[in-house]
């Protein structure tokens, strides 16, 4: 057995930017099976850091694996479950001789979450909360672990199989997921996220849904909910979790996306009709949402749609 390695400043010099490609660009998710056969184990040379934008959803199915982020050396069993956050450094190895399958889950967890959800975003946006304290959950909670094991196997055999209305049973599984999290938490969240302060707010959404195609000002809704400027902006973050204006973006970019994907508008119109009238500002915005063009968000979506899956069913390797 390799013995548990020792972090330092030097093994954090270089740190690799994964870019990570949906396999289906409307889920904003990829999820493969990895499976390592071979007696060889130990540290590999070199051992690598890296990172992304999403979150990480690590789940052995058989063997060891010795994962290390900046803070923690982790041995993970069959059965065990690891979230990694958003942009947090890690690098992994197999730790036995035995043969190690693993479930590699990598989501956007910030493009599951709608009107009616938004309020719980950020529990999980790690704005303002670690999500380090739901793996101490799935240390600790031997059901929570395995109904969270089950439901990232379910994810990954519906990406596999492609059954008619795949798509519908992994958002649902997504959803239980962040549901058996946020309900077993043993953390004071329920707090944060009042029901009478989203109920202030609705004529606020409601507003900016209705007039996402115009110039819409902090002012305007000041106005609408007879509040200073000063106390809604604070307000605003307090109950969303966001700001004002990274909401207002957010609604812009999610109908930009329904707009690519449903009509035959140029991207220019595109733009436009998402209430953003400067182009260089449109795809800053919809790259810092989607880590590609507006151009290259069709495309990906037209590769999905118009070329057969020829991956076998069963392990993908990278």
């Amino acid at each position: 057995m390799p013995m548990n390695p020792t972090l330092s400043p030097a093994n954090l010099t270089e740190i690799r930017n994964e870019e990570v490609v949906y396999q289906n660009p409307l889920l904003f998710l990829k999820i493969w099976e990895i499976q390592y056969d071979s007696p060889q184990c130990g540290l590999p040379d070199p051992w690598t850091w890296h990172w992304h934008k999403q979150v990480e959803f690590l789940v052995v199915t058989q063997g060891q694996l010795g994962i290390q982020t900046k803070d923690a050396y982790t041995i993970m069993e069959a059965g065990d479950v690891l979230l990694l956050g958003s942009s947090q450094p890690h690098r992994t190895h197999k730790y036995s001789e035995a043969p190690l399958h693993q479930i590699v889950f990598q989501i956007d967890l910030t493009q599951h979450f709608d009107l009616s959800t938004l309020a719980y975003l950020h529990l999980f946006s790690e704005l303002t909360h670690s999500l380090e304290p739901f793996n101490e959950l799935f240390r600790s909670n031997s059901t929570v672990r395995a109904n969270a094991y089950q439901l990232i196997r379910q994810i990954h055999e519906e990406s596999q199989t492609r059954t008619v209305g795949y798509e519908l049973a992994i958002v649902a599984a997504i959803k239980h997921l962040l549901l058996l999290l946020l309900r077993n938490d043993k953390r004071d969240l329920a707090g944060l996220t009042e029901d009478s302060g989203i109920s202030r707010l609705r004529p606020a959404l409601t507003y900016i849904d209705e007039h996402l195609t115009e110039r819409i000002t902090v002012e305007d809704v000041c106005r609408i909910l007879n509040l200073s400027y000063h106390y809604f902006i604070k307000y605003f973050k307090k109950v969303m979790g966001l700001s004002f204006i990274d909401y207002v973006n957010y609604k812009r970019i999610k109908k930009a996306e329904r707009l690519l994907l449903t009509g035959d508008l140029s991207i220019m119109e595109i733009s436009y009709e998402a209430g953003i009238q400067n182009m260089a500002q449109f795809y800053k915005l919809f790259k810092r949402y989607n880590q590609c063009s507006p151009k290259e968000f069709k495309q990906r979506l037209r590769d999905h749609t118009e070329v057969q899956d020829e991956q076998p069913v069963g392990a993908i390797t990278e």
